[in-house]
């Protein structure tokens, strides 16, 4: 089992910034890919972006690219989204995500434990 925490989120205004982060706990985090999803009001859950489980191999959602910044620390067993240029249409609760595998993938069926969320809110 692997228990998720989210933190970091909050209230900021268009082109501002903010750090998410995810606290790991349970068996080694080492060992599961990484993601973040986010939920809007009224619609799917999506992938934001996802972290291979040595880092490294990151993957993006075109919307987020190049404006989004997804790390890990696996001796703190944290993952973190670095979030830049933010946008009205950034506004949602941001979920992290773990999976068996190294690899990340796009849907949240492959993904084994949730976090509770976190909102981000960005105002125009």
């Amino acid at each position: 089992q692997v228990q998720l925490v989210e933190s970091g989120g909050g209230l900021v205004q268009a082109g501002g910034s903010l750090r998410l982060s995810c606290a790991a706990s349970g068996r080694t985090f080492g060992s599961y890919a990484g993601a973040w999803f986010r939920q809007a009001p009224g619609k799917e859950r999506e992938f934001v972006a996802g972290i291979r489980w040595s880092g490294g191999l990151t993957d993006y959602a075109n919307s987020v690219k190049g404006r989004f910044t997804i790390s890990r620390d696996n001796a703190k067993n944290m993952v973190y989204l670095q979030m830049n240029s933010l946008r009205p249409e950034d506004t949602a609760v941001y979920y992290c995500a773990a999976k068996t595998g190294r690899w990340p993938e796009r849907t949240t069926r492959h993904y084994d434990y949730w976090g509770q969320g976190t909102q981000v809110t960005v105002s125009s």
